[in-house]
């Protein structure tokens, strides 16, 4: 074999070897840069349910109220045990509710508000605080006025209502507070931009307020604003990736997951397509970024984190409230 053939060989199984490093490279490439995260479906909630309330106790999660077979609203209270993945029918509420807001601390469950009617009427201003030691409800004082769909965190032992949607069906920036202590509410600064819908958690002593919409289901916002207990101010953090409302918010794996929403090309009459994005935002980096979207899109529905799993139950498959579904999603990070 000559020089030039031994050089023309040499480089062309070099060239086959890089080609083929860069394949590689590129495959590993894209699996790395898919969403991370994987799905499963559990046990699915005794009824079809949608625009419900949910807190975590513990190691329990909590569905409570909401729209089903037919009903405007209910009055249900059920509790879902990951470990032994079955669900049970807790006291009923005191009075019927659905889009109530909903907050959990010193071992109660508090429940805000809410529509009696659809689509969004019949605002309420009815507080209950649900002792789970007990299985009983009382009422507390109520709301300053009437509305629905209302941003609810305990923080610090007390119970913050943030905006809502009134009787007249228009969007609030009131934010109150109530003190288990006292038995009284009162004031605080009020939410920069007036919206319901939105998704609201408390972390590290604050509370994020995230997307939602300011009117109607088609005036969608980003918006992320963080409130600060101890000097009663709100600021602007990173906004949602994609503007969404009744998306199901929970703090997992030191992340805050804003999962589907609505409502994606909305129809002249109404309704449209929901959201399946799976969005993350990391409070100590101040960005978010893309995790695996849930299978199904959803709106309405219930969410909540026990170990290494995230919940999602119930909701709507669709925009505008049709059809409602059962099922218990997983979710798991690696």
């Amino acid at each position: 074999m000559n020089r030039a053939h031994s050089a023309r060989r040499w480089i062309a199984v070099s060239c086959f070897f890089l080609l083929a490093g860069l394949s590689f490279g590129g495959l590993l490439w894209s699996q790395s840069a898919a969403p991370r995260g994987t799905w499963s479906t559990k046990a699915p909630l005794p009824t079809k349910r949608f625009e419900v309330g949910s807190v975590t106790l513990g190691n329990t999660i909590y569905v409570i109220a909401g729209e089903s077979n037919g009903e405007p609203a209910t009055n249900l209270l059920t509790e879902y045990d990951p470990a032994a993945n079955r669900w049970r029918d807790l006291a009923p509420m005191p009075h019927v509710t659905s889009h109530p807001g909903v907050a959990a601390g010193n071992g109660k469950i508090y429940v805000l508000g809410g529509f009696t009617g659809v689509p969004h009427t019949g605002a309420m201003d009815i507080a209950f605080e649900y002792d789970v030691a007990t299985d009983k409800w009382r009422a507390l004082p109520p709301l300053s006025s009437p509305r629905a769909s209302v941003g609810t965190a305990f923080v610090d032992g007390k119970l913050h209502a943030i905006s809502g949607r009134g009787l007249d069906q228009v969007t609030v920036q009131t934010h109150e507070v109530y003190d288990p202590s006292t038995g009284k509410w009162s004031k605080a600064a009020p939410l920069p931009t007036a919206r319901d819908h939105a998704g609201v958690i408390a972390v590290d002593g604050k509370i994020h307020v995230i997307g939602g919409r300011t009117a109607g289901y088609t005036d969608l916002v980003t918006l992320h604003d963080v409130y600060d207990p101890k000097t009663d101010t709100w600021k602007s953090a990173a906004p949602l990736l994609t503007a969404r409302s009744g998306g199901a918010i929970v703090y997992y794996h030191g992340l805050i997951l804003y999962v589907g929403g609505e409502c994606r090309h909305p129809k002249a009459g109404g309704g449209g397509e929901g959201f399946t994005e799976n969005e993350a935002y990391d409070p100590k980096t101040d960005k978010w970024m893309t995790l695996a979207p849930i299978p199904e899109v959803r709106n309405g529905f219930g969410a909540g984190a026990i170990g290494v799993h995230a919940y999602f139950a119930g909701g709507a498959i669709g925009c505008g409230g049709a059809p409602t579904s059962d099922t218990l999603f997983e979710f798991t990070l690696p």
